[in-house]
């Protein structure tokens, strides 16, 4: 589209901002392992009427009028997210992960409450922790036992915390989600305490509805809250889905989203969810098998280029992303940036046992679903992780590297796995 912006210096700049970051990303290797490429057919949503209106409350039981065609839109997009998930319950209002967080700590405990989660350092989402949701509720955290050689909860240690703590809720889920996390082998336990079992699958959502995963609504889980955005490539939002234990927990979940949380969601988002929905139930088994491949295949070559690739014993990874020890390199501040300075975005993440702090981590986070995406397969996982070894190991000049990045990038310009396949990848806003 093509615009004619008025002779206003702040709006002019905005636009050359995002412009200029639009044609930077057209030339990045674009790792962040929490963010994908929405398709154009969801992306289209977001500028639509939807944009600018209000639906407070659940269909048929607004406090507004003119929701008549909201109403239809948002029940078919929750018939389209239990049908992927195949779940009985689902809540497409939140408006992040977060958020879909936040609703449900407020929903599942009380101030003064004990719930188990995994250590920030281990890889949890820092809405799990003291400083985030949990601690804004009120809740009392106790943190899983962990295995660093697996890089999962140690069942039989936690086992026994469990038993002795009886704890209200755990919560399993991770940003740093290598792994399946071990509900079947604790839900014997699980269910001798009674607690809520909730399952954060912020990062593993798409991966999950692709059946390559695990299935936590099958496995014991209650209520799984993810982002939308991730491994599930469609608008920046959350999503809850539920299995309850009975008709109040569910109950209460909805009435922590509205009232609770949110007021009016985000329509246009709403609608472009379920967009995304209906693409991965076409396109998302395919897709999140070449994403693990594409996850595998880059942490085996990382390795053999002299990389510390935690949970090697376990083959590295079973989902979309890997964690890199690079202390050695210089920590994952430094690193982190230096690939950025050749075109290769990527995050510094705390490890297990991390002496550096959040700021200064030793570690770097990857991810393969926006690679993925745009058509990598993993014979480029050799080529990319070459990129990381030149930076990184052999120290050589990143913006040398940056040019032959960008080279690389040109042959992958396109959005697949979608129903319009050989669309632009990087929209772009054309200023005159």
């Amino acid at each position: 589209m093509t615009l004619t912006l008025p002779d206003n210096e702040d709006v002019r700049f905005i636009y050359e901002q995002v412009d200029t970051h639009t044609d930077w990303f057209r030339d990045s290797l674009c790792m962040i392992a929490s963010e994908n490429l929405v398709s154009p057919l969801a992306r289209q949503l977001q500028v639509s009427d939807f944009t600018d209106r209000y639906a407070e409350g659940l269909p048929g039981k607004r406090y507004y009028n003119g929701n008549i065609y909201v109403d239809k839109v948002e029940v078919r997009v929750e018939e389209l997210a239990k049908k992927l998930f195949r779940a009985p319950e689902a809540d497409v209002r939140p408006i992040s992960g977060t958020t879909a967080n936040i609703s449900a700590f407020f929903a599942l405990i009380e101030p003064g409450d004990l719930y188990f989660a995994t250590h920030l350092n281990d890889g949890a989402h820092i809405s799990s922790a003291k400083f985030g949701a949990g601690g804004l509720r009120g809740g009392v955290e106790m943190t899983y036992v962990w295995d660093k050689e697996r890089m999962n909860i140690d069942v039989d240690a936690t086992r026994k915390l469990l038993l002795q703590h009886r704890p209200k809720l755990c919560l399993f889920g991770r940003s740093v989600f290598l792994f399946p996390a071990p509900i079947k082998e604790l839900q014997d336990t699980l269910q001798e305490i009674g607690c809520h079992v909730w399952y954060d699958g912020a990062h593993v959502l798409g991966l999950i509805a692709g059946g390559k995963f695990q299935d936590p609504l099958r496995e014991g889980a209650h209520l799984m809250t993810g982002s939308t955005h991730k491994t599930l490539p469609g608008p920046q939002g959350g999503v809850i889905l539920g299995n309850p234990k009975d008709e109040e927990q569910w109950k209460s979940v909805r009435r922590r989203v509205f009232p609770g949380t949110h007021s009016s969601h985000h329509l246009m988002t709403m609608a472009a969810k379920g967009v995304a929905f209906a693409e991965h139930l076409e396109f998302g088994a395919s897709y999140a098998d070449q994403i693990i491949r594409n996850a595998q295949a880059l942490a085996q070559a990382l390795h053999e280029r002299g990389f510390d690739v935690l949970g090697e014993s376990l083959g590295f990874t079973r989902s979309h992303a890997m964690v890199i020890d690079v202390s050695k390199q210089g920590g994952g501040a430094t690193c982190a940036l230096d690939l950025e300075t050749a075109n290769i975005i990527t995050n510094k993440n705390l490890i297990p046992d991390d002496p550096g702090t959040s700021m200064r981590p030793s570690g770097l986070r990857l991810g393969t679903q926006e690679l993925t995406r745009i058509g990598l397969k993993g014979s480029h996982m050799s080529e990319v992780a070459e990129f990381f070894k030149r930076i990184l190991i052999d120290k050589e000049d990143p913006m040398k590297v940056k040019v032959d990045v960008a080279a690389f990038k040109k042959d992958f310009q396109t959005i697949h796995y979608c129903f319009v396949p050989g669309s632009p990848a990087y929209h772009k806003w054309r200023i005159v």
